[in-house]
């Protein structure tokens, strides 16, 4: 009895291998019909993203990760200045759906008015949430440099981190709460676009009010 017994949990421990195996091969998890995401990690330093340029092909990386590289990504990103870009006016008209198939909005109005967005669908390329006000590792800072109308903020003070090309501890850029929830009970607070400025451009800086140098990035076509 006892070897029938050893024989059953070999057989058993063995499955649970070919299993574990199988599913490393698969590899993350493909999302190809998304079109909205919150990058599931930063950049290599801080929000010094090499420009909007740079911002894009990150979200662009990220995308191909989870099998919807073939669509045109776009950083949701504004900057400041001569030339001053919107971040409105760069990831196309919707609509937008997270990698669930949740839709995020319908059309750029909607998206600055009334988006969908919280700590249940506010999801990675791989489809997970991201840690929002409350948890130990708050991560719901994401960058934007914008207003709530998804258009550049005034020149007069950095918020966008040297239009994306400082990555350390001088500069500011302004983040929205991608779960929509803040310190306080009030517009900025509950904004996923345009929340507060940052301390600084590096990790460190940006990790001190709950943020990871994350970015939401739009399929713009």
């Amino acid at each position: 009895m006892q070897i029938r017994k050893i024989i059953g949990l070999s057989a058993i421990l063995s499955a649970g291998l070919f299993v574990g195996a199988a599913e490393a091969q698969q590899g993350p998890p493909q999302f190809p019909d998304m079109t909205f995401f919150v990058s599931s990690k930063p950049g290599p330093d801080g929000a010094n993203l090499g420009g909007l340029a740079g911002a894009d092909k990150h979200c662009q990386t990220l995308a191909a990760t989870a099998g919807a590289g073939g669509k045109t990504w776009k950083a949701y990103l504004s900057t400041q200045g001569a030339g001053a870009v919107n971040a409105r006016d760069r990831i196309g008209k919707g609509p937008w759906k997270n990698a669930k198939g949740a839709q995020i909005a319908a059309n750029l109005d909607e998206l600055h008015k009334d988006a969908k967005l919280s700590i249940d669908n506010a999801l990675t390329e791989g489809g997970r949430k991201i840690a929002g006000a409350g948890f130990n590792n708050n991560n719901h800072d994401i960058l934007t440099g914008s207003d709530m109308e998804g258009k550049a903020l005034p020149a007069d003070k950095d918020m966008t981190c040297g239009n994306w090309t400082k990555g350390g501890a001088d500069g500011s850029a302004m983040v929205g709460h991608s779960d929509r929830m803040g310190l306080r009970d009030d517009v900025p607070s509950h904004s996923w676009n345009s929340s507060h400025p940052s301390r600084g451009c590096n990790l460190p800086a940006l990790n001190a009010t709950g943020g990871g140098a994350l970015l939401y990035c739009f399929a713009s076509n």
